[in-house]
């Protein structure tokens, strides 16, 4: 009598008709909010050391571009009627690595002007968090690069906090290696040991945020650590650039170049660790991934060594950003017990 019942009970849950909520099935504690809130808070020994080397105008940027990119994205959801969503930390975080990008010297209409492009031209137009394209902040770079080339002409020389130095149109290590070669560069720190050290610490001319290859790898470090970001892009990038550096990096013949230096000169490693690892505008699946970095690295690579800007780590990433839903559709999985997709 109990196994008939038991096969009874077994019946009737094998008749009953299932009801299957919508996607996602499977959830985690990570949301975005915290994601983007840990990756700023991962930027900030990067910004301490930028307001230290470069002064209270830098500071002024950093404020001013995060002030600018929250009031746009409020403005606009506003003015639109739609969901504001600026406590997600997204606009704070764009504003943010807008002013790891521009010089300390630029006048304060820079960054405000930046801000808004990378916001409502970069972001909102396409529909907001997770529907853009393009990185929102290196798109409000480049349009003031191209818009206002003499401001990314003149470098302010790395001091204190309270220095009040002029700026001064200096060579960056960039404009060293692309006009003269890593000899030059090398001599002009007293040695090769001095000028690693240098780059590392970020005692150099640059932008706010890029100079102190340190202070981004701590926070490069967290990420990774929190399974925010892999390594898949972030070495691709750097290992192909680096190759390329020291294959035809040097002046006197092949594999003379100095891919270190190359390395931590510029904003390769804010650009690898920080942009273009970025969620949306980035490959989903490992293979896609290292080939993404790969691209990015030899772009940025042939910029540097053959074209006309002595950096080419803006341009790199939002070039592969048009070929990462292109990549994506290339390694895209095989459906189990499916059609092959990628025909």
């Amino acid at each position: 009598m109990e196994i008939d019942n038991e096969a009874a009970v077994n019946s009737s849950l094998i008749n009953k008709p299932r009801l299957v909520s919508m996607s996602p099935h499977l959830r985690d504690t990570e949301t975005t909010d915290r994601i983007m809130w840990t990756v700023s808070a991962s930027l900030a020994p990067a910004a301490i050391m930028g307001v230290l080397y470069f002064g209270l105008q830098a500071l002024l940027s950093i404020l001013l571009c995060i002030g600018t990119a929250i009031a746009a994205e409020f403005l606009y959801q506003k003015l639109l009627k739609k969901k504001v969503t600026v406590a997600d930390g997204s606009a704070f975080l764009t504003g943010l690595l807008l002013a790891f990008n521009l010089p300390p010297t630029a006048p304060l209409f820079i960054p405000i002007l930046g801000a808004i492009v990378a916001v409502v031209l970069a972001k909102q137009l396409f529909g907001g968090i997770g529907f853009n394209i393009f990185n929102p902040a290196l798109v409000g770079r480049a349009f003031l690069f191209i818009s206002f080339p003499m401001v990314f002409a003149t470098w302010k020389p790395p001091a204190s906090l309270f220095s009040t130095a002029d700026a001064v149109s200096s060579a960056t290590p960039l404009s060293i290696l692309k006009m003269d070669g890593p000899q030059k560069l090398i001599e002009s720190f007293g040695s090769a040991m001095n000028l690693y050290q240098q780059l590392f610490i970020g005692h150099r001319g640059g932008c706010i945020g890029e100079t102190c290859g340190a202070a981004l790898i701590i926070g490069a470090a967290i990420l990774l650590f929190r399974g925010y970001i892999t390594w898949h892009i972030p070495v691709s990038f750097l290992a192909s650039a680096a190759l390329l550096a020291w294959v035809f990096g040097g002046r006197e013949a092949l594999f003379t170049g100095d891919a270190l230096a190359h390395v931590l000169s510029g904003g390769i490693i804010l650009g690898a660790f920080f942009m273009a690892t970025d969620y949306v505008t980035s490959p989903m699946l490992f293979p896609g991934k290292i080939l993404f970095g790969a691209g990015c690295g030899c772009i940025t690579m042939l910029i540097r060594l053959k074209g006309g800007y002595p950096e080419g780590v803006m341009f790199s990433i939002l070039i592969m950003n048009c070929f990462a839903p292109l990549i994506d559709r290339v390694f895209r999985d095989k459906r189990f017990g499916g059609l092959n997709l990628r025909t």
